[in-house]
Order: C-alpha cells, then structure tokens, then sequence
C-alpha cells in the first residue's frame, strides 16, 4: 500500500455515549476530549476511543460467537482494577475462558474486554 493508515480511533455503537464515555474514562484515567451527545470520544493519544449513539441498540452478550472484537487492557495489579472496574458499573459473567490469565469483563452497555496483569 503507497498511502498507508493510521488508525485514530476505535469506536462503540452505544444507547447512551455519555454514560459509556465516562465508564471507559475511569477504566482508563483518560477525559472526554469531544462531545456532542450523540458522539463521544476519549483520549488525547495516538488512538482513542469513540462513542456513537445507535437508536435502540443493544449490546452484545457473552460469550457470543457474534461479538466482533473486544478490547484487552493490562494492569499492574489486575483482581484492584477488576474491583475497581466492577465498583465503576462493569459485569463479571459467569464464563471465564483462559484460566487465571486474564479476566473477562463486560462493560455497561455488554461490550466485552479483558485485563490482565501487565
């Protein structure tokens, strides 16, 4: 490819954007950077993520094999930041793949994500 890509930001089909945003703002310590209500982003980096409101959405269960991507998160102490992310309004589900190596949370619209430690 002669003009390659950069990949800016990663963005979430949501009901509420605002109320994503902020659970993704103290899962990462990042600030809301644009807003408008119905588009929301994160992040001042290289790669941010991003918030659309999607009238009558409903997120993702898990597991589900039609879930396209999710995102992985490391944390240097990770059962603090699951307790962390479970007190912010995350969902630990019942399946667990991967043994203790990573733990599987959803978000609060059902998005899933993993931490481990790192």
């Amino acid at each position: 490819m002669n003009a390659p890509v950069t990949l800016s930001t990663i963005m979430f089909d949501s009901a509420d954007p605002v109320a994503l945003a902020e659970f993704y703002c103290v899962a990462t310590g990042w600030s809301i950077s644009e807003s408008d209500g119905d588009f929301v982003y994160i992040g001042d980096g290289p790669v941010g993520l991003g918030f659309q409101r999607v009238e009558g959405y409903r997120g993702p269960s898990w597991p589900d094999p039609a879930k396209h991507a999710h995102l992985d998160f490391k944390a240097a102490d990770k059962e603090a930041a699951v307790r962390e992310l479970l007190a912010a309004g995350a969902k630990l589900p019942e399946f667990q793949p991967g043994g203790s190596g990573w733990t599987v949370l959803t978000d609060p619209e059902g998005h899933p994500f993993c931490v481990s430690e790192g």
